[in-house]
C-alpha cells in the first residue's frame, strides 16, 4: 500500500532536530515553541491507514524520469523534487514510495537521512522544519520497472508493458510503485514532468507539452499540469505512440494518443470525446483543466480510467458496442469534474467520483438515439429494485468494507451512487439540483472533498437541511422510499426469488471495470 537524549546548550537545533526525540522542545528564532516530531506515516484514510503522510502539504512535483531503452519492458531512473509546507515542525517525514530502489535524498539542497521502511520512504533533514516553513526533498535515481498486467484481475498493474510501449493506472493506492510522492488524493500538487526517450519514441503526461528537446539519440519531453492533480491520476506513456491533433471544442485542444498502427483504426471513434466536452459543459461548467483527450493501449487492462486530462482505455473496449463504449467515454470525461477536478477526500467517499460519473454517462446515453431502450426512470427504478441486494453484498453507498480494489469499486458506488443523487433531485426538484451540482465542481475546483461536504452544500443550496435524508440514503442498510415514487419496490435480498433487475447499460459492462 502506498501511504504510510541531547540537551548540552551548545548542541545546535539542526543536531537536535536530527536526532528526531519526540518532546524536543526549543525556542525558535521568531519565537514561540520549536517542537520537531516525526510526521504521521498515514493521513488518515479509513480504507488505507497507511497511505499518505502528514505532516505537510505537497504544492508542486518536478518529474523527471529516463527510460533505459526503447524496449516496452524498459525500467525508468528518475528524480522527483516536491516543494512542500511543513503543517508542523517537522523532525522527519514520509514520502510514499514501493518502488525498486532510491539513489540519494536531500532537503532544501543539503543530503538528508533516509531509510525503506515497507512502502514508505523515511526521510531525516539534516535540520528540522519549522511549521510553515515551505521546503523541497529531491529523491534522486529512484527506478522502477513495468509488468505485464494479468488478464482479468483488476489493476494488476500500475506500470505496465504493452506491445507499443508503457503507460501508467496507479488508482486508487499504487502510483508509488512508480515515483516517490505523497500519494493520496487529499494532497493535490501541480505537476512538471520530463520524459527522456530514445528519439523515435513518444512520451506523454498529464498538461500541455511545453517543449520538445532532442540531444543526440535521445529526445526530452516537458509536460506541464498547472491545475493540481492526484497522485493517483498521473499519466506516463512512453513508446510507438502518435499523438492526434483533434481541434478545439470551447477552446479546449483535445489530443488522443493511439499506438502509431492503430491511428486509422481509433482516430474517428476517440473523436466522439469533442462532441461529449459540448455536452458535459451545458450540464454542468466550463471543462476544468487546458486540455483534454484519450489514451488508447493495446492490451486487456479490464478498466477505462480518468488519468488526469488523458483518460485510459485498453483496446477491448472497442469489442463492445457504441452504445456501450461511446457512453463509458462520457463517463471517464464526467470524472474530469468529479474525482479530478473535486477529488475525494478520502477512498470512502469515492462514491462522489463513481456516483456522478455513472449519473452522467446514463444521462448522456438516454441522450442519444438507440442507444437504450425504456426512459432514463426506468433504469432508475430497476437500480432501485436490485438497491438492497447491492447493499447486502457490498455494504453502504458511502462505505466500502475495505481497502481491496474490489471493494472499493464494488458496483454499489457505480449504480447506488447514481441512484442517490436521482433521489436527492426527486427531493428537492432539478432545478436546484443543476444548481447543487454546478455549485459543487466550482466551491471545490482543484481541491478534495467529502462526503459531509456534498451533504452541507446541498443543505446550503437547496434551503433545507438534508443530513438526515442523505445518509439514510449514503449510509443505511436498506434503500429508503423513492422521493415521487411511493411504488417502487425493492428486492428482499433474503429471498429465495431475489435476482437483479438490471439497469439497461448493466448486462453489457462490469459496473467495477468504469473506474
Amino acid at each position: 500500500m502506498r501511504h504510510p537524549a541531547a540537551t548540552a546548550a551548545t548542541v545546535s537545533l539542526g543536531l537536535l532536530a536530527a536526532v528526531g526525540v519526540p518532546g524536543t522542545a526549543l525556542a525558535s528564532a521568531g519565537g514561540g515553541v520549536f517542537d520537531p516530531r516525526p510526521g504521521s506515516a498515514g493521513i488518515g484514510d479509513r480504507l488505507y491507514p497507511t497511505l499518505g503522510n502528514g505532516g505537510y502539504d505537497a504544492q508542486h512535483y518536478d518529474l523527471d524520469v529516463k527510460y533505459l531503452t526503447g524496449e516496452p519492458s524498459s525500467g525508468i531512473d528518475g528524480s522527483v523534487t516536491m516543494k512542500a509546507r511543513a503543517t508542523q515542525d517537522l523532525s522527519r517525514f514520509d514520502l510514499d514510495f514501493s518502488g525498486d530502489s532510491v539513489g540519494a535524498v536531500t532537503v532544501n539542497g543539503r543530503k538528508a537521512g533516509f531509510r525503506r521502511d515497507g512502502e514508505d520512504l523515511v526521510i531525516t533533514p539534516a535540520k528540522a522544519l519549522h511549521r510553515g516553513a515551505t521546503f523541497t526533498v529531491t529523491v534522486s535515481h529512484f527506478t522502477a520497472t513495468p509488468t505485464e498486467p494479468i488478464p482479468g484481475e483488476l489493476l494488476s498493474a500500475v506500470f505496465f508493458i504493452t506491445p507499443d510501449g508503457s503507460a501508467t493506472s496507479g488508482q486508487p493506492n499504487a502510483m508509488h510503485a512508480v515515483y516517490p510522492s505523497n500519494d493520496h488524493p487529499r494532497d493535490k500538487a501541480s505537476f512538471t514532468i520530463s520524459m527522456n526517450v530514445p528519439k523515435n519514441e513518444t512520451a506523454v503526461a498529464n498538461g500541455v507539452l511545453q517543449h520538445k528537446k532532442t540531444r543526440g539519440d535521445r529526445t526530452t519531453w516537458t509536460y506541464e499540469q498547472r491545475q493540481p492533480m492526484a497522485t493517483e491520476l498521473t499519466q506516463l506513456a512512453a513508446g510507438q505512440f502518435t499523438v492526434i491533433d483533434q481541434g478545439k471544442v470551447n477552446g479546449v485542444p483535445v489530443r488522443d494518443v493511439v499506438p502509431t498502427r492503430l491511428v486509422d483504426e481509433y482516430k474517428s471513434r476517440l473523436a466522439v470525446s469533442r462532441k461529449q466536452i459540448a455536452w458535459m459543459e451545458k450540464r454542468v461548467t466550463k471543462y476544468p483543466f487546458d486540455l483534454y483527450g484519450s489514451l488508447v493501449v493495446d492490451t486487456q487492462l479490464g478498466f477505462a480510467l480518468e488519468t488526469q486530462t488523458l483518460s485510459l482505455y485498453d483496446t477491448p473496449w472497442w469489442d463492445y458496442p457504441e452504445y456501450v463504449w461511446d457512453p463509458v467515454m462520457n463517463h471517464e470525461l464526467a470524472h474530469q469534474w468529479f474525482g479530478d477536478d473535486v477529488a475525494p477526500w478520502e477512498w470512502s467517499d469515492v462514491w462522489l467520483n463513481e456516483g456522478h460519473a455513472t449519473w452522467y454517462e446514463q444521462l448522456y446515453a438516454f441522450d442519444q438515439p438507440g442507444y437504450t431502450v425504456g426512459t432514463f426512470d426506468d433504469s432508475m427504478k430497476a437500480e432501485y429494485a436490485d438497491a438492497n441486494i447491492q447493499r447486502a453484498e457490498n455494504g453502504p453507498v458511502a462505505q466500502p468494507r475495505s481497502g481491496d480494489v474490489y471493494d472499493v469499486f464494488n458496483s454499489n458506488v457505480y449504480g447506488g451512487g447514481a441512484l442517490v443523487l436521482y433521489a436527492l433531485r426527486q427531493k428537492i426538484g432539478t432545478q436546484k439540483f443543476v444548481a447543487l451540482e454546478r455549485a459543487w465542481v466550482t466551491k471545490y475546483s482543484g481541491k478534495s472533498a467529502s462526503t459531509a461536504d456534498f451533504i452541507a452544500l446541498a443543505s446550503k443550496v437547496s434551503g433545507h437541511d438534508q443530513s438526515a435524508f442523505l445518509k439514510d440514503w449514503l449510509y443505511g442498510t436498506t434503500v429508503p422510499p423513492m422521493p415521487g415514487h411511493p411504488d417502487w419496490t425493492a428486492t428482499d435480498p433474503g429471498s429465495a426469488s431475489a435476482q437483479r433487475s438490471a439497469p439497461s447499460l448493466a448486462p453489457l459492462v462490469k459496473r467495477d471495470a468504469r473506474i
